[in-house]
């Protein structure tokens, strides 16, 4: 088969080890894999030497376009794919919010239409539960064969479920193939300490993180966990951000349980001290960022394997959206930017040797693709995956300005954080999608990746 591109010279990062090697790529897919080939003539060889030659990552927690706190998120299935591509991510994950009534697959259908067109790079779903009266729940198994095998429950917020329905969904997950994740905080202590705030005229952005401390989430990570455990089911916690989950999940993990945990650069780099900032509003998240012990906690989690993932949780807003809690923390809309800057920031801080290079990929890349059922396309610098490729190098610094990101948004909490290293080129099944700064890919190019089924009997979840 003729080698339509060559990255020729750099040092190939997986998970597990680091060697230098020569890519080739032909009709979009790896096929091989040498200390040294040779191109053909009509080859495009890459240079990578000095460089490091990584698996696209996979963010697997984004909100594109997605309606919350009066208006929608900035970034779109255009602007957000395309920041991804920026920062070396091929692959997203986007929440669908299933409508009440609405039978899965319908809600796939009708958030692909929007995707499709739109793409910049790969994606896939996960689908927020709301509704599973009557004959919706059994609708979950065609979701499944449709290529969309993973589900959030939320124990938050008005659509938030019962721990009855939770329970119902994680026994139901079983038999089909489908991983349950779980946005853990407890509803009802969220709503005391706000109620109890505004009644004490406490309103600025630093009673958001107040409202939801650490306790808040914690006891909802340890009932989750419960509720799997009970149900012999596995469960894949999003966004954890607090020492009490880190340590409810390194146990269940030492017990045997097949508990997944995702954190989010947030975490690992601001604690809850920005919420005193003036511009504290900009940062306002749920759950909130933490305090120091949380954030040592979670870096332990990722240093010891007990936290699986790395993801973003992107949901940005604009910041006339969020002035509009500048005097009341329940009006600011909930979220933040980050699906250009999780890899480059991971990366960085391997290149500052807090973790090696292999955990960055591990954590941002290869472990994501095993959990949702993409081992066999996405996640790795190996032979048959697709040709979802980032030459990264190390010896560039860059600080982060919103100026210079490929999104929507007009700001970015990540102002002024200098990395070390940042990602050159990337590269989506074969084609060049960034270079040097510039987004070099196209609207729709990306494609629906279908995940395979989740079961507990998968190598790839047992070797986690």
């Amino acid at each position: 088969m003729a080698i339509d591109t060559l990255f020729k010279g750099g040092k190939v990062v997986t998970d597990s080890s680091t060697f230098r090697a020569d890519v080739a790529v032909s009709g979009g897919r790896i096929t091989q894999i040498a200390q040294s080939i040779k191109p053909d003539a009509a080859t495009s060889v890459v240079g990578c030497r000095g460089k490091l030659v990584l698996p696209g990552a996979i963010d697997a927690h984004t909100h594109l376009a997605m309606p919350f706190g009066g208006t929608i998120s900035t970034d779109d299935y255009e602007t957000g794919t395309r920041a991804a591509a920026c920062g070396g991510t091929t692959t997203v994950f986007d929440f669908i919010l299933q409508d009440f009534g609405e039978p899965f697959p319908d809600a796939i259908a009708r958030r692909d239409a929007i995707a499709a067109p739109q793409a910049c790079v790969d994606y896939s779903f996960h689908i927020g539960v709301k509704d599973v009266s009557g004959k919706l729940l059994h609708s979950m198994a065609d979701a499944v064969k449709a290529g969309v095998p993973s589900f959030k429950v939320f124990m938050v917020y008005d659509f938030g479920v019962s721990d009855g329905v939770f329970y119902e969904v994680l026994d139901h997950s079983k038999s089909i193939g489908a991983l349950i994740g779980v946005h853990a905080e407890n509803n009802d202590l969220v709503n005391y300490f706000t109620e109890k705030y505004v009644r004490e005229k406490k309103l600025s952005a630093w009673y958001h993180y107040l409202s939801r401390p650490e306790a808040v989430e914690g006891e909802a990570d340890v009932r989750a966990i419960n509720l799997a455990k009970a149900a012999g089911a596995p469960l894949y916690i999003v966004h954890l951000a607090n020492a009490q989950g880190m340590e409810a999940v390194t146990r269940a993990r030492a017990e045997g349980l097949p508990v997944f945990a995702e954190t989010c650069p947030q975490y690992l780099h601001f604690t809850s001290d920005v919420y005193k900032r003036p511009d504290g509003r900009n940062f306002v998240c749920s759950p909130p960022m933490k305090g120091k012990a949380s954030q040592r906690a979670l870096w332990e989690g990722i240093a010891n394997g007990a936290v699986s993932t790395v993801a973003t949780d992107h949901c940005p807003f604009l910041k006339k959206e969020k002035d509009w809690g500048k005097a009341d923390f329940r009006k600011i809309p909930n979220g933040c930017a980050g699906i250009e800057n999780m890899y480059p920031y991971m990366l960085s801080e391997a290149n500052k040797g807090r973790i090696s290079y292999n955990k960055a990929v591990e954590v941002c890349a290869t472990n994501v693709a095993k959990i949702f059922g993409l081992a066999h396309r996405k996640g790795a610098i190996e032979i048959g995956r697709d040709a979802d490729i980032v030459v990264y190098d190390p010896k560039a610094r860059v600080t982060i300005e919103n100026k210079n990101m490929h999104g929507a948004t007009d700001h970015t909490i990540w102002e002024g954080v200098a990395l070390k290293g940042y990602p050159e080129q990337t590269w989506s099944r074969g084609r060049l999608v960034y270079k040097d700064g510039k987004f070099l890919g196209e609207k729709g190019a990306g494609a629906f990746v279908a995940c395979k089924p989740i079961h507990l009997s998968s190598p790839d979840l047992n070797n986690l």
